[in-house]
């Protein structure tokens, strides 16, 4: 086996005992489960949300974009804040803000002061996730390890099947307030396990007096600004747009002056010769294909029955419930069984391929398609969320340097963020240009084909005439375009499964090059891991 590589650079990472570790643990897992349920919702539930706060469309966009950029402004440091600063300073003080404003938003109507007020919630929900695995090492004993992982792990999958029925059941039920308002009963919950489980660290002056703050803005300010043009790439036209032109070019020249700046600092924080391993990189790259091939379950499914179906979320809800959310559940604990006996690879493979075989299925759709239909499918991807993205944790955590978890950290959340980010952005444009190109060949074949759509614009006028005669052929019009609309539709949400196909079989090459991990507590007693 070669001789592992000792980087040099950036933070250690040392821990410190606490009396109740597992209230820590469940608190950052708590914290970080709200945060992806919370930035669900606020996707999915973001048409209520502008008609309650009467915000005009490009308002809501630009409210959902800095939801989540302030979220990424700030997650790459978070675990070297936690090091640096301790679990309870991070954690603690800032829930009970979180709740507070949580509690406020719902009665405000000036817009600017909603801006503003959504940016510090995004700022703090963003500090909930990355401290998540940090804490569990620091903090747990090795035995625990697993477990937690897969919980964290595990919270992806099911926060994205679990908010459109929670945003049902808010909107439908009880009231919009409570996308806000259950933030703030968790953020308590929250801080009171951080303070009784998390011990007062002292302050770690060493770190704090080499601190690379100017990496840390370079990079939160960058792929802040690259976010923020991906997410509002599709709706401004993208390169045709000059906003969207000065937030990409200016993210990606402050992202390449804090490498500049990582590769000349003294003390860097975040250097990238953390990332110098071929497992390593191959485990980022399959983040990146695992977050385009779950877009079938997070994406597809739940868009298709609300653009096509014409449902909302508190019908479509159920379907995600009862046949993803469910078996998650069930198969937790089998994944960890087969993670604890064999190579993680191996269940990558399990989950990679059921994704696979869930874009087939979606292959095959038509505008005749309900809820019960896509049963096989979600059932498919509830497997496939359930093995895959906690190997790819176990297999970059594997290869990777303990001693520099800080620095890791900081390139995980990219990962984790900028490329749900990219697969969101690449296909609201693939399902755009595709719609666009089917409904033009469409329309060719509805133009060649006079005879028969004289024939059918006929039977329309007939079947409309009790509305006037002046408004007959209108009405004929109107319904024969909506059908072509409506196969366009559904012709690009097939394109779409054989996108999220390709990304499947693409992780599954990726899977094919990753080498056995070293020994270590990610791996089998069989490869010489924990005994």
């Amino acid at each position: 086996m070669a001789e592992t590589r000792i980087i040099a650079s950036g933070p250690v990472s040392v821990g410190t005992a606490v009396h109740y570790p597992i209230l820590a643990v469940i608190a950052v897992l708590l914290g970080s489960s709200m945060a992806n349920i919370d930035s669900r919702m606020f996707s999915i539930g973001l048409a209520d949300l502008r008609g309650a706060f009467s915000l005009s469309f490009d308002e809501g966009a630009w409210l959902s974009t800095a939801a989540t950029g302030s979220q990424i402004f700030i997650a790459p440091a978070v675990a070297w804040l936690a090091t640096v600063f301790g679990l309870r300073r991070i954690l603690g003080l800032p829930s009970i803000v979180f709740a507070v404003i949580s509690l406020i938003i719902p009665f405000v109507r000036d817009y600017p002061t909603l801006l503003t007020l959504t940016v510090i919630h995004g700022l703090l929900l963003g500090t909930f996730v990355p401290a998540t695995l940090m804490i569990i090492f620091r903090n747990l004993p090795i035995k625990w390890w697993l477990v937690a992982i897969g919980i964290y792990a595990l919270r992806v999958g099911f926060s994205l099947n679990f908010g459109p029925a929670l945003v049902g059941f808010y909107v439908d039920r009880i009231g919009w307030e409570w996308l806000y308002w259950q933030d703030a009963i968790v953020a308590v919950l929250m801080a009171g396990l951080v303070y009784i489980g998390a011990p007062w660290e002292p302050l770690n002056r060493k770190l704090l007096e080499t601190a690379d703050w100017g990496g840390m803005l370079l990079l939160g300010s960058g792929i802040a600004m690259v976010y923020a043009g991906l997410d509002q790439g599709n709706r401004l036209d993208w390169l045709g747009s000059g906003t969207i032109v000065a937030l990409l070019a200016g993210g990606a020249l402050l992202l390449v002056a804090f490498f500049i700046n990582e590769a000349v600092v003294r003390d860097p924080w975040a250097h990238a010769n953390v990332l110098l391993s071929r497992n390593i990189g191959f485990a980022l790259v399959a983040i990146l294909l695992y977050t385009l091939t779950s877009l079938s379950n997070s994406s597809l499914v739940p868009n298709f029955l609300s653009s096509v179906a014409q449902l909302r979320p508190e019908q479509t809800g159920r379907l995600l419930l009862m046949y993803c959310v469910l078996p998650m559940v069930l198969l937790f604990p089998l994944s960890l069984w087969l993670l604890r006996r064999l190579d993680p690879r191996i269940v990558l493979t399990i989950g990679l391929t059921a994704f696979a075989a869930a874009a087939l299925l979606g292959t095959q759709i038509t505008h005749d398609w309900r809820p019960v239909d896509f049963v096989p499918m979600v059932l498919l991807q509830s497997v496939g969320q359930t093995f895959s993205l906690m190997p790819i944790i176990l297999i970059a955590l594997a290869n990777s340097d303990p001693t520099r978890a800080t620095a890791f950290a900081a390139y995980i959340q990219i990962m984790r963020l900028g490329g749900a980010e990219i697969g969101i952005a690449l296909m609201g444009t693939w399902l755009r240009v595709r719609e666009q190109m089917h409904s033009n060949l469409l329309g060719q074949h509805v133009t060649d084909a006079s005879a028969q759509v004289a024939h059918l614009l006929a039977k329309l006028s007939a079947h409309f005439s009790s509305f006037g005669l002046g408004a007959a052929l209108p009405r004929s019009l109107g319904t024969l375009s909506g059908i072509v609309q409506r196969e366009s539709n559904v012709l690009a949400y097939i394109d779409a499964f054989w996108l999220t196909f390709v990304a499947a079989v693409a992780g599954l090459l990726i899977t094919a090059l990753i080498t056995r991990p070293p020994p270590g507590p990610f791996t089998p007693p069989a490869s010489g891991g924990r005994k």
